[in-house]
């Protein structure tokens, strides 16, 4: 358990078990995620969407590292309505602004657990006739008992805890944190 005052000040008194990512750690990897995506995709538009609200952290952080034209937009979905199971269906409740067809899409994913919602929006988004549409996820829990969509750059493997910080959050709480933490 860490519970030292920076931490309990960043975390309003709340302690965590571990810090599973540090800031150091995380702005390394993020580099080499910015540069991986700046090889592969040399040419033409490159419209990266974020999902909301947690890839937000991560995505800033993402797109001011690569070193080529971008367009940012966001995506906000829903696959669970007013119950607590997710309902299989997924609704887009913010849709992109920006015309998607032709362009390599990049969509960003703070976590992945089992990748069901991100199978049903790829489906989705694949309808709109983008030119190459590929999944960016900071963290891959590899949760999934069925296939799940390809994810092309990972930041990290996720272990087995309920983690916040860097977008992640425990009812809305802790997103801010410039850590990825398992929470107490």
């Amino acid at each position: 358990m860490l519970s030292t005052p920076e931490v309990l000040r960043r975390t309003g008194g709340r302690p965590v078990k571990s810090i599973v990512y540090d800031e150091a750690t995380i702005a390394v990897r993020v580099q080499a995620l910015a540069s991986e995506i700046t090889r592969a995709y040399p040419d033409g538009p490159l419209q990266v969407l974020g999902l909301l609200k947690g890839s937000f952290i991560f995505l800033s952080d993402l797109v001011r590292k690569i070193e080529r034209p971008v367009q940012v937009d966001f995506l906000v979905a829903s696959s669970y309505g007013d119950g607590m199971v997710s309902s299989g269906t997924v609704r887009l409740l913010y849709d992109p602004e920006t015309r998607l067809e032709g362009k390599h899409i990049l969509l960003v994913e703070d976590i992945i657990d089992t990748g069901k919602t991100l199978q049903r929006l790829m489906t989705l988004l694949s309808a709109r006739h983008p030119k190459s549409i590929a999944i960016c996820a900071l963290l891959d829990k590899k949760l999934a008992s069925e296939p799940r969509p390809e994810l092309r750059f990972v930041g990290f493997q996720a272990p087995p805890a309920f983690l916040v910080g860097y977008g992640l959050d425990h009812a809305e709480n802790f997103r801010h944190l410039p850590f990825i933490a398992d929470l107490e």
